[in-house]
């Protein structure tokens, strides 16, 4: 197959993939309501993803190095089919649950093959590009999965059988099928399909801004849809979880134009802004600044810390990218899960607004502190050059 037409196919397939992930975010409360779901269960079943990707991340990272890349990306294709037949044949909380297991496993298998494989189809010379290309398909498939379900329960009514779950269950085994016929571009090597990530010298920093905007996104994307929909706005849900990733998506252009240092400072700045915009907006009941401070965090997280971050790790991994690559989304799903589970908790004994504003301190302490031990190795490692 032509190179020509390998990249854009493989571009679809990880769209697909991610596009799997968020698809049933619209109907969040909906599943609770059904299972008469506090909050904390509500972020446990969100973080039942990362209980399926964080294994994955952590054990089968380098499969790809072992079996080649393509065959990871088929699976995760079939999962994510498979993960929302179950949710159309079995609509309850508990179903929600082990789709997400699924659908964690079946991104940390695309994630970490298919940014390797991006890089080898289109050289590595090329690296940031391909980190710009996954990005870019893995933001707009976060966040278009949300979209779609919402515009499908505004055109059919409140449903559990919404057309953006059928289209997925047709079109991802189609896409497994052109994914395995992809060219290999990789050279197979006789490593153990269990591996450990890999984390390169000097990108722990980048790992810690992933985790901090991240979990921004987890808060977006489990609380604010419950205080939402408990305000009576539930229709907006869809497009504040697309807002959440698309804006980042549209800021990759000016990311990639920058220093992978300078944009990951314009990161560390946007993330508890964009936060704190929210939060002021879901406490004065004012949707504008909801959705503002969620396209604040959205640039933040999908765009200048999301780009430069996995740029970085590509540069430094070596042939290592896709243990690499798992590396930098363990920190980054350990940001996504923990915080928002702990905030679930808080919100079952304080409030949901309470748990938003703890969540808000603890981001800016922390970002400042991680920003101010960056700076100060910069500054002494620029001293010693001199």
């Amino acid at each position: 197959m032509p190179r020509l037409i390998s990249i854009p196919i493989l571009t679809i397939c990880l769209f697909t993939v991610t596009y799997a992930v968020n698809l049933q975010s619209p109907l969040y409360p909906a599943y609770a309501l059904q299972g008469g779901a506090a909050a904390t269960s509500v972020t446990v079943a969100f973080a039942a993803y990362v209980g399926g990707l964080m294994p994955t991340l952590l054990l089968l990272g380098g499969l790809s190095d072992r079996i080649g890349r393509r065959y990871p990306i088929a699976l995760a294709l079939c999962l994510g089919a498979a993960a929302t037949l179950l949710l159309m044949q079995f609509p309850s909380w508990n179903t929600l649950v082990i789709a997400r297991v699924l659908l964690g496993i079946g991104t940390g298998l695309a994630t970490t093959s298919g940014t390797a494989y991006m890089t080898e189809l289109l050289g590595m010379a090329q690296a940031r590009t391909a980190a710009l290309v996954v990005t870019s398909a893995t933001s707009l498939g976060f966040g278009g999965g949300a979209l779609a379900t919402s515009i499908s329960l505004g055109l059919q009514g409140q449903t559990f059988l919404p057309a953006s779950y059928i289209s997925l269950v047709v079109i991802a085994p189609l896409l497994a099928i052109l994914a395995l016929a992809l060219p290999r571009a990789d050279v197979p090597r006789p490593v153990s399909p269990l591996r450990l990530p890999y984390f390169p010298a000097g990108t722990w920093v980048f790992g810690a801004a992933m985790a901090l905007a991240w979990s921004t996104t987890g808060m977006t994307i489990a609380i604010v849809p419950l205080e939402l929909a408990a305000k009576g706005l539930q229709g907006w849900i869809g497009l504040v979880v697309f807002l959440a990733i698309f804006v980042g998506f549209l800021c990759q252009p000016l990311a990639r134009r920058m220093q992978n240092g300078s944009a990951l400072s314009v990161g560390f700045v946007l993330i508890p802004l964009g936060f704190a915009i929210l939060l002021v907006g879901v406490w004065m009941n004012a949707l504008a600044l909801v959705l503002i401070g969620t396209c604040v965090t959205s640039a933040a997280s999908y765009g200048f810390t999301y780009l430069s971050s996995l740029a970085e790790v590509s540069l430094r991994a070596g042939p290592d990218r896709a243990r690499a690559t798992a590396g930098l989304f363990v920190y980054a799903y350990f940001g996504f899960s923990v915080p928002v589970v702990a905030a679930g908790a808080l919100a079952d004994w304080l409030g949901r607004l309470p748990a938003m504003a703890a969540f808000a301190v603890a981001q800016i302490v922390i970002t400042i502190v991680v920003s101010h031990i960056w700076k100060g190795r910069m500054r002494r490692s620029d001293i010693g050059k001199e």
